[in-house]
């Protein structure tokens, strides 16, 4: 089926309108008319070739919500109408160790929402910016915020879990004084994330005009890392740090906060690497500087449950699919609060 789409043709035009394939659905497939696509940064990196190996046309999306409208003989999962989402993830090996435990974002042969290699036309991955997207049933969330909630439930897709992941692994909750790194698309989620787990929330940000907001979102307490008093006041004081800030920036400064065996995760991919940190500042108190990426398809789906439990949806900017490029750019500004969501209704006008 041929459907309308946005995307770019190389790293150095801009996106525009294309129409592209998609597969008649199997029958483990699951059919989805997207209703809205979510903004992400790593969308910008891959789709400027800022990351490596970008592959074109480039159709980039990965927080995707929608409509069940066909589905496979044998999927049992999900039926016509219902509301659903789909990540970054849309394929893997399914019986590694890692597909075995629900960690299919770990797997050596994930396959990718866009940009990875695919039997399908043409020959790698289309992501959400589309009409429409056909996805194995097991890839495929169910989503139970209420319809009205729907374009703003978009970025949990992305957004929500690479933010949820960490929490949970690293066990955060009622007693844990946390830090969140950075109030963007990332990090204004991580800190209605760990409010809502129950810790109390440090919110840094580099703007002092920030401060209001990052408390509206459920912080506790803000600082502005550029003041060295405020950071001072904070030191050897966290459990937890998520640092979410996608920016080369100094690690030192925030792995000091926190408090013996405090683990500080990265979050947010730069296209070029951090500062390397400061060896004593880990093995001084046995501190830990960690990763982590997405979650797998259970862990998604236990987090939209949980946001749905709680109330939580992105605080996001609606826009045209035409709006795409200028959304870029004021993104590279940090001109949105806090997310970019497209009505991919758009497409068909």
């Amino acid at each position: 089926m041929t459907i309308k789409a946005y995307g770019a043709r190389a790293g150095n035009l801009p996106l525009e309108p294309l129409a592209i394939t998609r597969r008649a659905p199997g029958e483990h497939d699951v059919q989805i008319d997207i209703a809205y696509c979510g903004v992400c940064h790593s969308d910008l990196h891959q789709v400027r070739s800022e990351w490596a190996g970008t592959l074109y046309p480039c159709v980039p999306g990965h927080e995707i919500v929608g409509r069940v409208s066909a589905v496979g003989a044998h999927v049992s999962s999900h039926k016509v109408g219902d509301l659903v989402g789909v990540g970054c993830i849309v394929d893997s090996c399914q019986h590694c160790a890692e597909c075995d435990e629900g960690l299919e974002n770990y797997c050596d042969h994930m396959v990718g929402t866009y940009n990875f290699p695919t039997p399908d036309a043409p020959g790698h991955t289309l992501g959400g910016y589309s009409q429409q997207i056909v996805v194995h049933e097991r890839y495929v969330l169910h989503v139970r915020h209420p319809k009205e909630q729907l374009a703003a439930v978009a970025p949990l897709l992305c957004a929500g879990i690479t933010t949820y992941s960490p929490l949970r692994h690293w066990k955060v909750g009622p007693g844990h004084k946390v830090g969140v790194v950075g109030i963007g698309g990332l990090g204004h989620m991580g800190i209605k994330l760990a409010n809502a787990m129950g810790a109390h929330v440090v919110a840094f940000t580099t703007s002092e005009s920030k401060r209001e907001a990052a408390k509206a979102l459920g912080a506790h307490e803000v600082v502005v890392s550029r003041n060295p008093e405020e950071m001072a006041v904070h030191a050897q004081s966290l459990d937890f740090i998520l640092n979410t800030v996608a920016a080369p920036h100094d690690l030192d400064a925030f792995l000091t906060l926190l408090k013996r065996d405090g683990t500080m995760t990265l979050v947010g991919a730069p296209a070029t690497p951090h500062p390397s940190p400061e060896v004593f500042n880990l093995i001084m108190k046995r501190r830990s500087l960690a990763g982590s990426m997405i979650g797998g398809i259970p862990e998604t789906q236990e987090m939209l449950d949980f946001c749905a439990e709680h109330g939580i949806v992105a605080d996001i900017e609606m826009i045209r699919a035409d709006q795409v490029n200028e959304a870029y750019e004021r993104m590279l500004k940090g001109d949105v609060k806090y997310r970019f969501v497209i009505d991919c209704a758009s497409l068909g006008t």
